[in-house]
This record gives structure tokens, sequence and C-alpha cells, in this order.
């Protein structure tokens, strides 16, 4: 019986873990089980932005069996009540599962330090259903506040509180800052009303920061409008109320509304665990991340609790160390498992943090071990977008890159990213359907034409690129007579055209390509290029038949890219098509000025022309179903909502 291997937790840390194992053993006698209460993948560090509306509620959540489609991972939907380390067991509540190797990765939750009614009263933002209820809950209290005619009531339903100053509570309150003013539109409600307030017991917010990188952080909530009470605690929270205290003072705030996101602490089922533990229920682990006494439980993510040589404090609780903790842990399972190779030490390299304060605005320290640097505003907020991006890819390869830019960018309302809304896509589509239709019946009658002109019965190409190259070489010549010489066996009217060419730049760019643009009867521009050359030389001109060959092969291609467009079928294929055509007759015979719109109109119309009265609408949502059904397009990502 082979080994068998069991991740308790589908976090980050854990995900990584099963793909990376998967990856190094699918060829030995394992089996890799992966447990999680959810049927999905919470990306916890973008919950801010689901809360407060900034895209929707699907960018955060990646289903488990999209992630591990087509890689043998058993995936059960369980939650975890304890472990047998004896037997080892691992219990759950519709069963147990054994296990030879075990990797603890079950994550966090929000810490309430013992205040008062925190945890009956608060908003916690730590889960998928967390970030949905206080987004629910705010248009609602946004609702309530537009029908209440008591002041003080109203003032209550329109005071907002965010406990906590570090990463989570920053980018809470700059993205519930950035948000309200679209509500207050919504349902007029002039914006003095509302009252934002971040409180922390430190003096500054993200005190992980440099104080300077820090300070900026603070003047961009100030200017967003959000109140800072530092230096403050929270005493209780109650129906209606917080208690707060600063200094000798204590006092009572009237809200509806309070976002806890004051601390974390090891989950649960953590603390249930029989092993030995260390600040706020992390297990401590050795060198090699095995927990203390345990040689086959590893522990990967938020529940680490290791001090690594040459630091004074346990790793930080971060994507980083989850990511790096999960590598180590999959290299030593693997070492076990196959014999070979020596165990890993775990030496986390962590390369700074960011954070977005709002969806314009970030603060950044990033850099080696050695070195950081501060960022801020468009570069820290762009570096963080990169950033997330190596995350969904790791997660979900295409289909999460894909996802993650239409979420930031494509589909952003309001200007809510570092781009504004330049890239959304808000122009509606149907605008485009005259625009595809006539660019579709232009390629039918440019195929059709060829066909009047004989190109499916004799040889034109020869002829056809002597009399474009005629216009071009008289013009760079500088010579009428000579340029027109040159060709002599071209028509009467390229010799006419060349003698009236005259060259505005003529660009050789390192021998490879030749940039030339000159003035006859309209403007031409022609990029000469060295392989081109060869195979139109090599291939295409060798003799008669192959030229007809190619002939048919650009008559069919027009009349096919014309067809498409016209019936809005395959309309991304059809437009790519054309526009690869018209870089070929770039360069080759050049393209006139007159006929550029062509390509712009074509790239116009590669995304989603054809849905709209087109066969595409029927089309394509039957072959996406079919294409996602294939193993290997499931496994390697290659398809998107």
């Amino acid at each position: 019986m082979g080994k068998r291997i069991v991740i308790a937790g589908a976090g980050y840390a854990g995900v990584l873990a099963a793909k990376k194992l998967y990856k190094r053993l699918k060829k030995a006698d394992v089996s890799i089980t992966l447990i999680d209460k959810n049927p999905y993948h919470t990306m916890l560090t973008e919950l801010h932005e689901v809360a407060a509306h900034r895209v929707q509620e699907d960018h955060v959540r990646f289903q488990l069996e999209d992630i591990f489609a087509g890689r043998n991972v058993n995936l059960v939907m369980d939650t975890v009540k304890d472990v047998d380390f004896e037997g080892k067991t691992v219990r759950c509540e519709n069963g147990d599962i054994p296990y030879d190797y075990l990797v603890i990765a079950l994550g966090s939750k929000p810490t309430y330090f013992g205040t008062p009614g925190a945890m009956e009263h608060t908003f916690g933002l730590w889960s998928y259903e967390d970030a949905l209820k206080i987004r629910h809950h705010i248009v609602d209290v946004f609702s309530r506040a537009v029908k209440e005619k008591d002041a003080a009531k109203r003032k209550s339903l329109l005071t907002f509180f965010v406990v906590g100053a570090g990463f989570t509570g920053v980018e809470m309150a700059g993205e519930l800052a950035e948000w309200i003013p679209e509500l207050c539109e919504k349902f007029h409600v002039p914006r003095e009303d509302v009252r934002l307030v971040n409180v922390d017991l430190l003096e500054r917010v993200v005190p992980m920061f440099p104080e300077k990188v820090g300070a900026k952080a603070d003047r961009r909530l100030r200017k967003m409008g959000v109140e800072l009470m530092l230096k403050t605690s929270v005493k209780a929270v109650g129906d209606g109320y917080i208690e707060l205290e600063s200094g000798e003072r204590t006092f009572r705030e009237e809200t509806q509304t309070v976002i806890w996101t004051a601390g974390i602490e090891s989950a649960d089922a953590v603390k249930a665990l029989d092993l030995e533990k260390e600040g706020r229920g992390r297990i401590k682990t050795d060198e090699y991340l095995r927990a203390v006494g345990k040689e086959d439980v590893f522990v990967a993510g938020d529940n680490v609790y290791f001090i690594p040589e040459g630091m004074n404090t346990p790793v930080l609780q971060m994507v980083e160390n989850a990511e790096q903790s999960a590598d180590t842990v999959v290299h030593n399972i693997v070492a076990l498992v196959t014999g070979e190779g020596e165990l890993e030490k775990y030496a986390p390299k962590f390369h700074g943090a960011m954070l977005s304060v709002g969806s314009r605005y970030g603060c950044a320290y990033i850099g080696g071990q050695k070195r950081k640097i501060s960022l801020a505003s468009f570069f820290a907020m762009l570096t963080k977008h990169l950033i997330y991006i190596i995350y969904f890819i790791q997660i979900l390869g295409w289909k999460g890159f894909f996802e993650y830019v239409r979420n930031e960018f494509f589909t952003i309302r309001r200007r809510r990213s570092i781009l504004g809304g330049h890239f959304s896509n808000r122009t509606p589509s149907f605008l485009l359907v005259p625009l595809r239709v006539f660019l579709g019946a232009y390629w039918i009658f440019a195929g059709v034409k060829k066909i009047w002109e004989g190109w499916l019965q004799s040889p034109k190409i020869a002829q056809f690129f002597a009399s474009a190259a005629a216009v071009f070489d008289a013009a760079i010549s500088g010579a009428a007579v000579s340029g027109a010489t040159a060709v002599a066996d071209a028509t009467t009217t390229a010799t006419q055209a060349a003698a009236e060419a005259s060259l505005l730049f003529d660009w050789n760019i390192l021998g490879i390509f030749r940039l030339t643009f000159i003035e006859s009867s309209d403007y031409a521009i022609r990029l000469k290029f060295v392989l081109m050359d060869w195979f139109n030389n090599t291939f295409l001109l060798r003799t008669d038949g192959t030229q007809v060959f190619f002939q048919y092969v650009v008559v069919i291609s027009e009349i096919l890219i014309g067809v498409l467009l016209v019936l809005g079928l395959f309309s991304f294929f059809a437009s790519g098509y054309a526009i690869f055509l018209q870089a070929l007759f770039l360069m080759t015979t050049g393209l006139y000025l007159s006929q550029w719109w062509m390509i712009f109109a074509a790239i116009a119309l590669l995304i989603g022309s054809g849905r709209i009265f087109g066969l595409d609408y029927y089309v394509l949502p039957a072959m996406k179903e079919g294409w996602r059904r294939n193993r290997l397009v499931k496994r390697l990502y290659l398809y998107h909502d």
C-alpha cells in the first residue's frame, strides 16, 4: 500500500502544497488528500475589495474542483475536529481519514482579545461569507438611513468603525472610503453625514512598515475622509454602540457597523490539537517545519511558529510565509517518501509587504534581504497587482490570470483601479455590429475582386509584388526614371505611381527590419522583414504553381474572414486572422494609409463582437461546455468564465 499524504486546510499553503506534491509525486505510489470545510479556496488578502463592492464576489473564490481538475488529488469537504497522532488518523465530522504524513494548514480566525461583545456585535473579515455580510449590511444601513426620521438613529446608521489599523484594517477603511461616495450618490445622502473611523491601540497605522511608509498610508486615509483614532482601545462592543478608551478618557460612540480586523489567532481545530503551541495557538515546529515531537506531521502557513536562524521573532503570518513554508514542507515530504535527497531547513526570504489604500493608492516596502525600498501611489499598486497575478497564476494558471485582469481592470466600475476606467469594457457591444458587418463585406469584396482578376487561374503575386516594390524603390532611389526602369515588367499604372513617389523616411533597424514611409498617390508604409523576404523567395515565388496555391489561400482567407464577420461566427478568430493578413501585406506590398482602418476595426472587433446579433451568441456557449470537459484543458486551466 502506498503512502497516504493528508493536507488539512485549503488555504494558500494547503493548495500549493497539494499541487506541488502531486506534481513531484505523480509517478510514485502515493495518495494525496486535501480536506476543507468549503468546496472552494478563498483569497483572503482581497476580501476587502469584495466587502466594499469593488469587485464581484467570485474574484476571491476558486472552486477546488477547478484548481485540481485533471490531478489525482482527493478532495474531501469536511470539518477537521481533531487528530489521533498515535493512530495516525484525522478525525472529521463525517468520518476518520488515515495518514502516513500529515500537513496542518488550517489557517486562522479573528481574535477578539477578550473584548466584551466583540465576537457577537462586530463583522469579521476573514472569509468569503464575512465579505458578503459586510457588503450587504452597508447597503442595508444606507437604505435604512434614507428613511430614518430620528436624527440620532440616522447618525448611528451612517457611522462606520473599522477596528485595527494593520494591513487588513487600513485596506478595509480605504475601500470603504472609496465606496461611500458612490453610496451617497445612489441614496442621496450628503457625504458629510457619513462618518468613517479607523481605531487602533497603537500610535501609528501599519506599524510593520517603516514609519515614513506608514505615514504615507496615514495621510492618504485622512485625505479620503477617514477619521483616525490612534492610541485608542476598544473596551466593549454592544448592540448599536462601541465603547472606547483613549488615555484616561472612556467614551461611547453610537454605530450600527463595527468591522473587526484587530488580529488573528489559530483556527479552533488547531487549538484542539495535542501539540506544543505558542503565540495565539500557533504550532511550534523544528527547522524542517515538523510539529515538535512528531516526525510525520508538518505545518505550513499561518499555523507555523518558528524562529528562523538570525531572527528574534517568529515568521510572520503573511502570504510569502504560506508560499515558502509550503515549498519546504513539500520538499521534505518528497524526500521522506522517495528516500532521495536530504531534508531542507526552513530559511524564509521575505521580500517585504504591500497594501492598498483604496483602488488607486498603495504603499509598499519591498526588496531583498539586505536592502528594501519604499514605493507609494501608482508604482506600489502596480507592484501589488503583479504579485497578486502571480498568486492567481499559481492557483489557476491562465484562467487565474485572465480572471484577475478582468475583475481588476476590464469590468471595474466607477474608475476604481490604478488605470481609472480606461480599460473598463463599458462600450455597448451592439454599436460594433455595423462595423463588423461592414468590415466583413469589405473583406468579401476584396476576395471576390481577386477572383474576377484571375487570381485562381494564373500567377499574379510576382507581378503584384513588383508593382508595389516599384513605388517604394523609386522613392528610395530618388530617381523616378531609374525606379521605373528597374521594374520594366510592372504594370503601366505601377510605373506611373513610381514616378510620382517621394520618400518621407527610410529606417534600417538592426539589419532585420526596414521601415519605409512614402508619399505617392496616397501615403504608404512598408516593413521589410528579412525572414519574410526569405520565405517569399524560397517558397511563395518559387514556381507558378506555388504562386497560384498561395493565391487560392489569400482569396479563400479573405472571403472566409468576411463571411465569419458578417455572420458574427468565431469573430475573435476572424478578427485575429484579418490582423494577421494585414501584417503580411505590410511586410510584402506595403499598406496605404486608406487601408489602416481595417486593422484598427479588427482590433475593436476582437472581443465579444459576435455575441451581439451574431452566431457566437449560440455557438460559443455550447463549445465552451465541451471545451471545459476536456481533461487536458481542465488540467492546464485553458479556459475562463
